[in-house]
């Protein structure tokens, strides 16, 4: 069934964390549009952030390819979480959920040990949860979102990596961050965001030097303006009127349409990429 591209999106707002189901239009994860090829069969997958928006359209292409995967989510997106895992089981995959606090050692510590018990091992680790919330003026950043904002995105991959090297060494895995196209093209709104996202970046790379020689394959992908929840509900309704139509493309992606990058960089076909980000961003640069 092919998806339905994404006209104007019109001005709404959520509370935070938001919701897939109130989103207008409706986002594609994949879940009657993804034609899988068995390239993840036997695959074992952990996704951070995995309960709505990009990780729930990565989570159920992927259990499409063949693999199992762990979800981590919130408390609060526990019935987002509970939707991806029946898209992932309707799609002959097995998926475990996991609330975790990832701005806590200890709680990343956990999840670790935990995902692989429950898979049996790891072949794959996507870090893409992710906080963000705007404000206009420097002043009115609050100094515990600044923490929490660099918690989630950068220590929370970092700590996973530690944690899980081991493991993805035993697989031959990979490592798949989520940055943004506001690591090169950074919105005023979003500077600590943005900031994190460059800092991903940079991490991306110096893994890959790292864990090449033993054997961990570490990518990154930047989404542009891509329709999930986390944007009404952490941003002002003017700024979701017409969210992402200032792209060359015209329009905000689907889910689904990024998705397709971290299928093909935890693939065997991208067996000799490593230290590269792969930008789904409607046309705008990624260097």
């Amino acid at each position: 069934m092919p998806r339905a591209t994404l006209t104007q999106i019109p001005s709404q707002s959520q509370e935070w964390p938001g919701s897939t189901d109130e989103l207008t239009p409706s986002p594609d994860h994949g879940e009657s549009t993804w034609t899988p090829r068995q390239r993840l069969e036997g695959k074992r997958v952990l996704v951070t952030g995995g309960d709505s928006g990009i990780g729930r359209a990565v989570a159920i292409t992927m259990a499409k390819e063949g693999a199992d995967v762990a979800i981590a989510h919130l408390t609060a997106e526990r019935f987002d979480a509970e939707d991806t895992a029946r898209a992932v089981e309707a799609a002959g995959g097995t998926a475990h959920l996991f609330a975790t606090d990832l701005t806590e050692l200890d709680a990343n510590t956990k999840l670790a040990a935990d995902a692989v018990d429950a898979l049996g091992g790891l072949d794959v680790l996507v870090c893409n949860a992710a906080y963000q919330m705007t404000f206009d003026d420097i002043e009115a950043f609050p100094p515990e979102q600044i923490q929490r904002t660099f918690a989630t995105n950068v220590f929370s991959t970092f700590w996973l990596v530690q944690a899980l090297a081991g493991e993805l060494e035993k697989s031959g895995g990979s490592v798949i961050v989520t940055t943004s196209i506001q690591a090169y093209e950074p919105s005023g709104h979003l500077l600590d965001y943005a900031a994190t996202k460059a800092a991903l970046n940079n991490l991306v790379v110096n893994l890959a030097g790292e864990l090449g020689p033993r054997g961990i394959r570490v990518n990154a992908v930047a989404p542009g303006p891509i329709w999930t929840p986390l944007i009404p509900a952490t941003m002002a309704p003017d700024k979701v009127d017409g969210f992402g139509s200032d792209t060359p493309l015209g329009r905000a992606g689907h889910p689904v349409e990024v998705a397709a990058a971290y299928v093909f960089l935890a693939s065997d076909e991208a067996s000799y990429v490593s230290g590269t980000v792969v930008g789904v961003t409607g046309g705008k640069p990624v260097f």
